[in-house]
């Protein structure tokens, strides 16, 4: 029997939280837990739930959505965040990749792309919409020159372990993966990320990108 994933909805809107509703709802792995129209209201019930996967609007009232994000990434980080929203600009992206986000999905394809991105950030992975999936590392043109080509200076493992960052995946989890320690992990992500010139968890998903790391999640 396929595991089922437990979700929670917040959005300010009735009629999108009842279209996101009906979406959740007619898939047989997916179980609605419950609602929220408001920030902090959201974060109550996720606090009670704990659900598998939160999708969140990104403009709420009380909290907005990357704000509750980060909130969630320091109170509760096994619970996978998906964001939702109008905004197609680099500015809102990388502002959610950094407060924690696992999908980032525009309200106008949701109805497209929400279940998938939901499966695919409850295991482990990162999605971001289609749409603007290739504006990800366009803010760094001093790096165009690498981002573009392959990596050379860069060790097998360091490459696998900077992969799997940029996928969401924890340092616990990552050890756990490839069988090493944590602090192993940690070494091969920081001199990775030197050689690279990456500073931030946002900074390594862009890269990711350009060398077509995120294309099969």
């Amino acid at each position: 029997m396929t595991a089922r994933t437990s979700v929670v909805l917040a959005d300010d809107h009735p009629i999108v939280l009842n279209g996101l509703r009906n979406l959740i709802q007619a898939e047989s792995d997916l179980d609605l837990l419950g609602e929220a129209s408001a920030g902090l209201a959201a974060l109550r019930l996720i606090r009670e739930k704990q659900p598998d996967v939160a999708v969140l609007d990104i403009s709420m009232p009380e909290l907005n959505g990357i704000a509750l994000s980060r909130r969630l990434a320091q109170e509760m980080p096994s619970v996978r965040v998906l964001v939702l929203t109008l905004h197609e600009d680099r500015a809102y992206l990388k502002q959610a990749l950094e407060a924690g986000v696992r999908g980032y999905v525009l309200k106008r394809s949701a109805a497209e792309n929400l279940v998938q991105a939901i499966r695919a950030v409850v295991t482990g992975g990162l999605y971001v919409d289609p749409a603007i999936a290739n504006r990800m590392f366009d803010d760094h043109p001093k790096r165009a020159g690498r981002l573009s080509g392959s990596e050379p200076d860069l060790t097998d493992r360091e490459a696998e372990v900077l992969k799997l960052v940029a996928l969401g995946f924890t340092n616990k989890e990552i050890a756990r993966r490839l069988d090493v320690g944590v602090k192993s992990v940690e070494t091969y992500k920081a001199r990775g990320a030197e050689k690279l010139g990456l500073q931030t968890r946002a900074d390594i998903v862009r890269y990711a990108a350009a060398q077509g790391w995120l294309v099969d999640i």
